[in-house]
Protein backbone atom coordinates (compact mmCIF):
# COMPACT_ATOMS: atom_id res chain seq x y z
CA UNK A 1 0.00 0.00 0.00
CA UNK A 2 1.27 3.44 -0.88
CA UNK A 3 0.89 6.37 1.47
CA UNK A 4 -0.07 6.34 5.09
CA UNK A 5 -1.55 3.30 6.77
CA UNK A 6 -4.82 3.23 8.64
CA UNK A 7 -7.02 0.48 10.06
CA UNK A 8 -10.60 -0.56 10.71
CA UNK A 9 -11.60 -1.94 14.14
CA UNK A 10 -14.09 -4.84 14.02
CA UNK A 11 -14.57 -5.73 17.71
CA UNK A 12 -18.31 -4.97 17.62
CA UNK A 13 -18.79 -7.18 14.55
CA UNK A 14 -16.78 -10.09 16.02
CA UNK A 15 -18.74 -9.85 19.27
CA UNK A 16 -22.05 -9.92 17.37
CA UNK A 17 -20.94 -12.98 15.41
CA UNK A 18 -20.40 -14.73 18.74
CA UNK A 19 -23.75 -13.70 20.21
CA UNK A 20 -22.35 -10.95 22.42
CA UNK A 21 -24.57 -7.91 21.96
CA UNK A 22 -23.88 -6.00 25.17
CA UNK A 23 -20.60 -4.29 25.96
CA UNK A 24 -20.86 -5.63 29.50
CA UNK A 25 -20.57 -9.17 28.09
CA UNK A 26 -16.81 -8.54 27.94
CA UNK A 27 -16.26 -7.45 31.56
CA UNK A 28 -16.32 -10.85 33.29
CA UNK A 29 -14.33 -12.76 30.62
CA UNK A 30 -11.68 -10.02 30.59
CA UNK A 31 -11.57 -10.08 34.39
CA UNK A 32 -10.98 -13.87 34.30
CA UNK A 33 -7.94 -13.14 32.16
CA UNK A 34 -6.56 -10.52 34.57
CA UNK A 35 -7.87 -7.45 32.72
CA UNK A 36 -9.94 -5.07 34.84
CA UNK A 37 -11.74 -2.36 32.87
CA UNK A 38 -14.64 -0.12 33.86
CA UNK A 39 -17.92 -0.31 31.97
CA UNK A 40 -17.13 2.99 30.24
CA UNK A 41 -13.67 1.74 29.18
CA UNK A 42 -15.18 -1.44 27.73
CA UNK A 43 -17.90 0.58 25.99
CA UNK A 44 -15.28 2.84 24.35
CA UNK A 45 -13.19 -0.19 23.38
CA UNK A 46 -16.17 -1.72 21.59
CA UNK A 47 -17.82 1.28 19.92
CA UNK A 48 -14.80 3.48 19.18
CA UNK A 49 -11.64 2.77 17.28
CA UNK A 50 -8.79 2.57 19.82
CA UNK A 51 -5.75 4.73 19.13
CA UNK A 52 -3.69 2.87 21.76
CA UNK A 53 -4.29 -0.67 22.92
CA UNK A 54 -2.42 -2.74 25.48
CA UNK A 55 -1.09 -6.01 24.08
CA UNK A 56 -2.45 -7.76 27.17
CA UNK A 57 -5.95 -6.50 26.35
CA UNK A 58 -5.55 -7.45 22.70
CA UNK A 59 -4.39 -10.97 23.60
CA UNK A 60 -7.27 -11.36 26.07
CA UNK A 61 -9.77 -10.30 23.38
CA UNK A 62 -8.28 -12.74 20.87
CA UNK A 63 -8.48 -15.54 23.44
CA UNK A 64 -12.00 -14.92 24.69
CA UNK A 65 -13.44 -14.31 21.21
CA UNK A 66 -11.45 -17.21 19.72
CA UNK A 67 -10.31 -15.10 16.79
CA UNK A 68 -7.15 -13.74 15.18
CA UNK A 69 -5.84 -10.20 14.78
CA UNK A 70 -7.04 -10.33 11.17
CA UNK A 71 -10.61 -10.65 12.47
CA UNK A 72 -10.30 -7.59 14.74
CA UNK A 73 -7.98 -5.28 12.81
CA UNK A 74 -8.22 -4.66 9.08
CA UNK A 75 -5.36 -2.68 7.52
CA UNK A 76 -6.51 0.10 5.20
CA UNK A 77 -4.85 2.87 3.22
CA UNK A 78 -5.45 6.33 4.63
CA UNK A 79 -6.98 8.71 2.13
CA UNK A 80 -6.65 12.47 2.60
CA UNK A 81 -8.61 13.73 5.59
CA UNK A 82 -10.58 10.50 5.95
CA UNK A 83 -7.77 9.13 8.11
CA UNK A 84 -8.42 11.72 10.78
CA UNK A 85 -10.80 11.01 13.59
CA UNK A 86 -14.45 11.44 12.48
CA UNK A 87 -16.52 14.15 14.12
CA UNK A 88 -19.24 13.10 16.53
CA UNK A 89 -22.55 12.64 14.75
CA UNK A 90 -25.69 14.48 15.73
CA UNK A 91 -27.97 12.64 18.14
CA UNK A 92 -29.84 9.87 16.39
CA UNK A 93 -27.64 9.94 13.28
CA UNK A 94 -25.84 6.72 12.43
CA UNK A 95 -22.21 6.87 11.35
CA UNK A 96 -21.71 3.12 11.26
CA UNK A 97 -20.83 1.96 7.76
CA UNK A 98 -20.61 -1.77 8.43
CA UNK A 99 -23.49 -4.13 7.75
CA UNK A 100 -24.40 -5.10 11.30
CA UNK A 101 -27.91 -3.72 11.16
CA UNK A 102 -29.40 -4.03 14.66
CA UNK A 103 -26.58 -6.21 15.99
CA UNK A 104 -24.99 -3.57 18.18
CA UNK A 105 -23.83 -3.92 21.77
CA UNK A 106 -26.13 -2.30 24.30
CA UNK A 107 -24.97 0.28 26.79
CA UNK A 108 -24.75 -1.04 30.34
CA UNK A 109 -27.44 0.03 32.79
CA UNK A 110 -26.59 0.39 36.43
CA UNK A 111 -29.48 -0.04 38.81
CA UNK A 112 -29.54 0.31 42.57
CA UNK A 113 -30.54 -2.68 44.63
CA UNK A 114 -33.49 -2.04 46.89
CA UNK A 115 -32.84 -2.53 50.60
Amino acid sequence: MDGKLDYRWHLRKVMAERGMFSTTDLIAPLSERGITLSTSQVYRLVVERPERLSLKILMALLDLLDCTMDNLIEPAAATGTAATRPKKAAAGASTNTDSLGNLRPKRARITRAES
